[in-house]
């Protein structure tokens, strides 16, 4: 029979292990509440949808590397051994740049076109899918599918991942997740806003494969969509959207890519067309077109220019193998041959 003393002793352990482990626990709570409220703040001020002032310097111009693409149905080259390496795309803890590829994409926009289209099946036959912001798939799953290997999240959009952490971080089953902010809310000495709380979320929850997009790939992305478009993104007044960033990784990342949900450029024109909310998941939100045009004809303030993008995606699908779903539709063949001009290499 134990003696007392040793009770004693054997119970004194367990108590003092006991509050090692509370004490753990509170400074993950308090580690979380920490974040949230840091971004509480930093969002409530600003608007879940609005845009935030880039640094007014700009230390340097990079231009985007231009390559010549191939013709419309030619097979890209296949990868030698190691190839896959995207840069410009860091690891949140690790700092190393992000490797995959992918032969045939599924790319899922947020549009309310996707609503009764069960092309859930058909989306998750593909070997990488790839979502948007915090589009969910819990509910939706015939029509967008379950399958998640890229998630694309605007600085913006973070507060709500969090809210949904259980369902689009816990759930992740080895999803990565790349994240675009401004230069000023990313940079990595310590004032950088978002990636501080990118870092401290990676640390929390380790297993989550978290990246940024670097300060030199997000000037690529600017001068690509000036290359493009012919309009300076400051100078008119334009935020690129979470699909630009989305669209554009797509081809670095994939050999084929099937879109869901995306509209042809002219679609809004049409007076009879179809009215369907902005967000699958939203379906008392504003309507679709409504916001494209809204959008697209602001001047004050800084806006997205959905159409805009729209006819460049357009442009590019007659180079690259990329394919419209929900609505289904290609776009005509241009008399002549495309400019060298290209998305990102």
């Amino acid at each position: 029979m134990p003696s007392l003393a040793g009770s004693g002793r054997t119970g004194g352990r367990e108590a003092h292990k006991m509050k090692t482990l509370m004490r753990h626990g509170l400074a993950v709570c308090l580690a979380l509440t920490t974040m949230c409220t840091s971004l509480l703040l930093m969002y409530g001020g600003i608007g879940i949808g609005g845009g935030h002032p880039e640094p007014r310097r700009r230390q340097q111009q990079v231009a985007a590397v231009p390559s010549r693409p191939p013709e419309r149905g030619q097979r890209h080259p296949a990868l030698p051994v190691g190839a896959g390496l995207l840069e410009g795309y860091i690891s949140v803890l690790e700092h190393k740049p992000l490797k995959m590829h992918c032969k045939s994409c599924a790319l899922v926009t947020s549009s309310g076109h996707l609503l009764g289209s069960r092309q859930g099946h058909r989306i998750d036959e593909s070997e990488c899918v790839i979502r948007m912001n915090d589009a969910p798939t819990r509910g939706y799953g015939t029509d967008v599918g379950n399958k998640t290997s890229l998630r694309v999240i605007a600085h913006s959009s973070i507060q709500r991942i969090l809210r949904n952490r259980n369902e689009l971080l816990n759930m992740s089953h080895g999803a990565v997740f790349i994240f675009w902010g401004p230069s000023s809310y990313m940079r990595r000495d310590g004032k950088g806003l978002v990636y501080n709380n990118l870092q401290l979320m990676n640390q929390i929850l380790p297993q989550l494969k978290v990246y940024m997009i670097s300060r030199h790939k997000m000037l690529q992305f600017d001068d690509l969509f000036k290359r493009e478009t012919g309009k300076d993104r400051k100078i008119s007044n334009t935020w690129l959207s979470t699909g630009w960033f989305t669209m554009t990784i797509a081809l670095e990342l994939c050999e084929r890519i099937n879109v869901y949900g995306m509209v042809p450029p002219d679609f809004c024109r049409d007076p009879n067309h179809l009215s369907v909310p902005y967000h699958y998941y939203e379906p008392l939100g504003p309507d679709e077109c409504t916001m494209y045009i809204s959008h697209e004809r602001g001047r004050k303030g800084s806006h997205h220019r959905f159409i805009t993008e729209k006819r460049v995606f357009e442009n590019w699908a007659r180079t690259f193998d990329i394919r419209f779903f929900q609505p289904d539709w290609k776009p005509e063949p241009l008399a002549g041959t495309r400019p060298e001009g290209s998305p990102l290499a």
